[in-house]
């Protein structure tokens, strides 16, 4: 069956912006070390972006944005123990930022440990309730480990606060499926599609048969 992907890298080329886009006041050594580390990143040189940001945290090791910068890289290079270590101590630095734990939580739930990551999206909600994405992430976890009723609540809430995002209505149709609501489901799965999301008439087809 088709599933969603809790973290991809198109995903990862997307949010790393978030970090670099915040006015910053740390030397201009280590700021061009994380500039640097932010273009060889996003030309897929996912090695010198470690580089680059590790010499930033040399130079500045409580700044937050640089662990940040570092553990997108390990991400999307599958080192995803790497990677939470470094959000966590991007967290450390800056406990009051969701995003941090946002994307622990995706490096969580990449690296198959789906209860932390459904506990760092709780506590990215509490910091942002009204960002959709997140109430998504975490229905996509609890869709994993069987909480499909919790999964439904959060994709519900996902769609109150964006209704124009496809995927929040495959992901509940899918999760309303696994629990015997297959009418309503298809009915999600025909939304997306009407939405322009292709792969929703597969699902459709595969499914509401």
């Amino acid at each position: 069956m088709i599933r969603l992907k809790p973290l991809t890298k198109i995903v990862l080329l997307i949010v790393i912006s978030l970090i670099f886009t915040a006015d910053y006041s740390f030397s201009q050594t280590a700021e061009s070390y994380v500039q640097s580390g932010r273009t060889k990143f996003e030309s897929g040189d996912y090695q010198g972006s470690i580089q680059d940001m590790t010499k930033a945290i040399e130079l500045d090791p409580k700044n937050a944005v640089s662990y940040s910068g570092r553990g997108f890289a390990k991400a999307v290079l599958e080192d995803y123990p790497g990677a939470i270590q470094d959000f966590s101590k991007s967290i450390e630095l800056d406990p009051k930022n969701a995003d941090y734990y946002f994307f622990r939580a995706s490096a969580e739930s990449s690296n198959g440990d789906n209860k932390a990551a459904i506990e760092d999206f709780s506590k990215a909600i509490k910091l942002s309730p009204k960002n959709p994405v997140l109430y998504f992430s975490r229905a996509n976890d609890k869709a994993t480990i069987g909480d499909n009723k919790g999964a439904i609540k959060d994709y519900d809430k996902a769609i109150e606060l964006d209704p124009n995002n496809p995927l929040s209505y495959v992901g509940r149709g899918f999760a309303r499926t696994e629990i015997g609501e297959k009418d309503a489901g298809c009915q999600d799965f025909s939304k997306a599609e009407g939405m322009g999301y292709p792969p929703a008439a597969e699902i459709k087809k595969e499914i509401c048969k």
